[in-house]
């Protein structure tokens, strides 16, 4: 089978390397799944970079969302464990972790529900407890993790502002039910969220970003307000005040979804229940803004790791690619 491997650390388009390679055998408890369509993550270039919290041996596939199929034809969702990633035409999942796709969504959006949405949900209902009526802040609401938290909000009754940047990302996060765009290559972002919510601030403000975003956002949160911490996709990890924290008396949380694996399995399962009904009624549908075939992956990683992609890219292997 062909097979998209690392073979040294760095760029993922000078270290991803397209080759001839044996299906992967499944280890105990897992099973070899064919890849339809895989979501291409930002987690994907830092592998590539080798600054990720899991470091896999050399070589490896990356690939860490997928929509794949099993051996008696079932359509499932799955984090392949890697080495075996989901940039090739086979890979290997944890049985007991497979997830059905649901039927609204084709492959490349099927792959794209998992990791961006399930950080989404446990960020705004289990972390900070966003309700109905109150006022969502998204940083890069027009990227992968930021465009689900934006459909997520809006599903959860909230008003969302989303921050973006440049005139194309401004347009998709309008396309996804922004109330307010804040473009801030052309704004200032904490004066214009100050004057989008009359001086009150954001409640809520989802933060894949950190850095300046950050600062931004201890600037507009609300009396009250919660920051979720769930990356840090700018580069930069800031530090917190937390005597700023304490006079404006606002929390600072954080999320590592992935935890959530281990410690409460079936959370993740009642999670990806009340995202597929989500998905069945039309209130929320991953932005896949553009599939590519197998030999385009490399390409689709270093895209999304310079930052130049909106919504989602899917490497799909079943004839989806345009």
């Amino acid at each position: 089978m062909q097979a998209w491997r690392v073979h040294e650390n760095g760029e993922p388009n000078e270290v991803m390397r397209l080759d001839d390679v044996e299906r992967p055998t499944p280890g105990d408890g897992q099973v070899l799944l064919r890849v339809r369509a895989a979501n291409v993550n930002f987690p994907d270039a830092l592998l590539c970079r080798g600054h990720y919290q899991v470091t896999p041996p050399l070589p490896f596939t990356p690939g860490v969302e997928i929509c794949g199929e099993t051996e008696d034809g079932r359509r499932v969702i799955a984090n392949p464990v890697l080495p075996h990633g989901g940039f090739a035409e086979y890979a290997v999942a944890d049985a007991r972790a497979l997830l059905p796709a649901p039927d609204a969504l084709d492959d490349a959006e099927a792959a794209a529900l998992h990791i961006g949405y399930q950080t989404g949900w446990f960020g705004l209902h289990r972390r900070a407890r966003l309700e109905a009526g109150e006022t969502l802040l998204v940083h890069a609401a027009a990227g992968g993790v930021g465009s689900a938290a934006v459909q997520l909000g809006k599903a959860a009754g909230a008003r969302v502002i989303g921050v973006v940047g440049g005139a194309g990302k401004a347009a998709v996060a309008r396309e996804l039910g922004c109330d307010v765009v804040i473009d801030r290559r052309e704004e200032d972002v904490v004066a214009a969220v100050k004057e989008a919510t009359g001086g009150r601030g954001a409640d809520v403000i989802y933060d894949p970003v950190g850095g300046a975003a950050y600062t931004q956002s201890t600037k507009v949160v609300a009396f009250e307000g919660r920051i979720l911490v769930v990356g840090f996709a700018g580069g930069t990890v800031p530090t917190p005040a937390l005597n700023h924290a304490l006079v404006k008396n606002y929390s600072i949380l954080g999320l590592h979804w992935g935890l959530y694996n281990t410690k409460n399995p079936k959370l993740v399962l009642r999670c990806h229940e009340e995202l597929t009904e989500l998905a069945a009624r039309g209130a929320i549908r991953p932005l896949v803004s553009e599939r590519v075939p197998l030999d385009g992956a490399a390409a689709a990683v270093q895209k999304v790791a310079d930052g130049l992609t909106t919504g989602r890219i899917a490497v799909v292997t079943g004839g989806e690619a345009a």
